[in-house]
């Protein structure tokens, strides 16, 4: 059977990643999440005092690039596989609101961008990956045969991140969340290095108003088109 790369771009809390897990899933193909590893360089910043409130120490972090290894170890009782900075199991650490306010920052760092895109282009050289991100169909695999550009309003993101973080038993407002969701939205959209944009050849799923059901049914659908020809 035809293997394919399939990257899944779009802004914050669209959902990407839950359903690129699952059509990793259903695919029987290898996923990663590239937010994840970006999160994880800004765990590192956080916990080297490299960033913090007021300050960016950049030239810091781009000399500790070297010192972060990045790691995926799938969890058989999660389904999923898990973030690991230099051995350690980071994945809840990451996924706070503390970390979600700097990663914008981190990511717009060409020297960050580039050890991370290299190790992402060598994780899907043999094919058969879903891949999620900000510049996955645009730089990391501008050649993927299926690219798909999600999209909601900044409002029904920030309300489903903000559900996501009290489940987890975070303290935070809705509102600190939406100004969160539609700073990074800026900040990824106008950086100069990999912009968030839609790739040409990308198809665009706003799903505002659609399950995560009804998502992954058309994007598998999509999918199952093009390996099957």
């Amino acid at each position: 059977m035809n293997k394919i790369v399939i990257a899944i771009d779009g802004f914050s809390s669209t959902g990407k990643s839950t359903v690129a897990k699952q059509l990793a899933k259903k695919l029987n193909y290898i996923y990663v999440d590239t937010g994840a590893m970006y999160r994880a360089v800004t765990y590192f910043a956080l916990e080297n005092n490299c960033i913090g409130e007021g300050f960016f120490n950049k030239e810091d972090l781009i000399a500790s690039l070297e010192r972060i290894k990045i790691t995926f170890k799938f969890n058989e009782a999660l389904g999923f596989a898990e973030v690991y900075l230099n051995d350690k199991n980071i994945e809840s650490d990451i996924r706070t609101l503390k970390v979600s306010q700097y990663v914008s920052p981190v990511a717009t760092l060409s020297e960050v961008r580039s050890k991370l895109v290299e190790q992402q282009q060598l994780m899907g050289k043999d094919k058969g990956i879903v891949m999620d991100g900000r510049d996955i169909g645009t730089v990391v695999f501008p050649e993927a045969e299926l690219k798909i550009f999600m999209t909601a309003s900044a409002e029904t993101r920030a309300k489903r991140r903000y559900k996501e973080l009290l489940e987890r038993g975070d303290d935070l407002t809705y509102e600190a969340v939406l100004e969160n969701v539609t700073t990074r939205d800026h900040i990824d959209s106008t950086r100069e290095d990999s912009p968030l944009v839609k790739a040409e050849d990308a198809l665009e799923i706003d799903n505002s108003e659609l399950t995560i059901k009804e998502q992954l049914a058309s994007i598998l659908e999509m999918a199952n088109q093009i390996i099957l020809k």
